[in-house]
């Protein structure tokens, strides 16, 4: 399994099979992830910053589910991460949650473009 660049956790072998012909105009599309990923990531800082802890999980799984279709675990993990503190309740630590999952995302940025 070719897992990408060390670091980034894009398994591009998933991301290739999982994309396939959709590429253009499915929600499974690299284009359609890149573009559409800053959306979230504002989504869930909003919904910290409002203290709507159920708004943070609702945006995190979503997002979880977008990013595991092109087998980034780093991203995956820290979506669950901030999915979690949502379920629980517990935002103390959300922004840095956030900035790591933003960070995880960015990275990908290059390799999605490249599918």
């Amino acid at each position: 399994m070719n897992t990408g660049f060390p670091g980034k956790g894009l398994d591009r072998d998933l991301a290739l099979s999982r994309v396939g012909e959709t590429r253009s105009c499915s929600k499974r599309s690299p284009r359609f992830f890149i573009e559409d990923y800053p959306n979230v990531v504002a989504e869930i800082r909003a919904a910290a910053a409002r203290g709507d802890a159920n708004g943070v999980e609702r945006a995190a799984h979503g997002l979880k589910g977008s990013v595991a279709n092109f087998g980034a675990q780093a991203a995956v993990d820290a979506a669950f991460q901030l999915e979690q503190m949502g379920r629980a309740g517990d935002l103390s630590r959300v922004s840095e949650a956030i900035d790591t999952l933003a960070r995880s995302l960015d990275a990908l940025g290059p390799e999605l473009q490249a599918l």
